[in-house]
């Protein structure tokens, strides 16, 4: 019986599979072949999310895992529902004066854009999450999740129709193939305004002006986001043809590869030369500088012109960085500012400089250069004036910030009741007669003081780790 079974279901299979191979078409195989790879480009981009979560908990300390676990999950299905509802309908819907969409919510009349939607909900949740490593260590979760309710909901998807959806700025020819403004411009600008709201961590900056670092708990891990983040952006990248273009693809796969490999190179000799050591942070931020620097023109630039964008951006990196955290003194535990915010500024004028069509160096003159500084300009405002507004009506209503006795604690155990980590209580059992106390919990907080006796204390604050 199981055989006869078997016959019939292979006999279907063939019979199917048969009629099926007669009815398709050039067009209906290009078609199904484009929505393959835009889908294959979304999952890719979905993992970077994934490489956000291990970068910003390796770049941050143990006591605060968790926690960023958590807003980095709940950030990708907060951004999946949000822009069901409202976000893809104000990014890609009917342009209102060039300035909003007006049609879509729910996806009503949009059924047959399901694989772009999907794309695009990636996109929206990894502006959101660029937030989250530059606020970690002491945002309340609640707080930072209404941020990124506004983000998703109408920050993001403004500037999104204004570039991508037929609004004001396409219209100038303003370009910005995979998101450099788009994306991590506009997640950065949000950063900046939410962090400059809730200031630096405890012991982050002596009273003297002096700068503590405050050093990530791992590294290693910080370094595998980087790589899954690297191996996301080709799909990020890529999946931005929307369609599987042999002549386009491969070349976007090849400027973005390039850009990141030079932005590394660069960080690390140009730390080298200036800290007389190679860094090891800056030179994994490195990477991302690059790939951030080459989004807005990886479509447009030859391989020649991602080499210069990704050395560029490396070096941009380095400088950016101290400005910004011993100049500026904007607190931002991963750099997060940096790499998506001055690097996608310099991503996005660098499509004005190497543009092989209308670049200036390649004698398009500077008309593209003035257009892609006026969007950035105007996203900026928009982006900075909303989420301070946002942020300042909030603090009127409650704090944003966890308490000092939270922090200090860790918000694993403050938000969440629990922590990330068990290496007492699991490995060295307080009640165990025949662990050495010597070997045990003595040398682990011997081992968890190192490098930090001067306990960043000019705040009069102890970090605990």
């Amino acid at each position: 019986m199981k055989k006869k079974i078997g016959t019939l279901l292979m006999l279907g299979l063939l019979t199917s599979t048969t009629a099926y191979a007669a009815d398709p078409t050039v067009e209906s195989v290009s078609a199904s072949v484009d929505m393959m790879w835009v889908m294959f480009g979304a999952v890719l981009v979905f993992l970077m999310h994934a490489g956000f979560a291990m970068l910003e908990t390796g770049f941050t300390r143990s006591k605060n895992a968790l926690n960023i676990l958590m807003k980095n999950m709940l950030t990708v299905a907060i951004s999946s529902v949000l822009y069901f509802v409202i976000g893809f309908a104000l990014m890609f819907g009917d342009s209102s004066g060039g300035f909003i969409g007006t049609s879509g919510f729910f996806l009503n009349g949009q059924s047959d854009q399901m694989s772009f939607f999907v794309f695009q909900i990636v996109f929206a949740a990894t502006c959101a999450t660029i937030i989250s490593g530059a606020v970690a260590e002491r945002m309340k979760l609640s707080s930072y999740m209404l941020l990124t309710i506004a983000m998703v909901a109408v920050i993001y998807p403004v500037v999104g129709h204004w570039i991508w959806g037929g609004g004001w700025l396409s219209e100038l020819g303003f370009v910005d193939f995979a998101g450099s403004t788009v994306v991590h411009l506009t997640g950065a600008l949000g950063a900046v305004v939410a962090v400059s709201f809730l200031g630096a961590r405890l012991g982050k900056y002596g009273k003297d002006g002096s700068v503590n670092a405050i050093q990530g708990h791992n590294i290693p891990l910080g370094a595998l986001g980087v790589f899954i983040l690297w191996f996301g952006w080709f799909g990020f990248n890529g999946g931005s043809t929307l369609a599987a273009d042999p002549s386009l693809v491969p070349s976007i796969i090849a400027t973005t590869l390039m850009s990141a490999s030079c932005g590394v190179l660069s960080s690390a000799l140009y730390t080298k030369l200036r800290y007389k050591r190679i860094d090891a942070s800056l030179t994994l931020n490195g990477a991302l500088a690059g790939l951030v620097g080459i989004t807005a023109g990886t479509a447009n630039v030859s391989i020649p012109g991602a080499i210069v964008i990704g050395l560029i951006s490396g070096v941009i990196l380095v400088e950016a960085v101290n400005i910004i955290d011993s100049k500026m003194k904007l607190d931002d535990p991963v750099g997060a500012i940096t790499v998506h915010g001055v690097c996608g500024i310099w991503g996005t004028l660098a499509v004005g400089l190497f543009d092989t069509a209308n670049g200036l160096f390649y004698g398009g003159g500077a008309q593209l250069l003035g257009v892609q500084a006026i969007g950035i300009l105007a996203v900026m405002a928009w982006t900075m004036g909303t989420v301070g507004i946002f942020l300042f009506v909030l603090t009127r209503i409650t704090s944003i910030r966890v308490s000092s006795e939270e922090e200090i604690a860790g918000l694993d155990f403050a938000e969440h009741g629990s922590s990330a980590y068990e290496f007492r209580e699991n490995l060295l059992s307080k009640g165990s007669a025949d662990i050495n106390p010597e070997f045990g919990l003595g040398l682990i907080d011997r081992l968890n003081s190192v490098g930090k006796s001067s306990s960043k204390v000019n705040s009069g604050v102890k970090e605990s780790v």
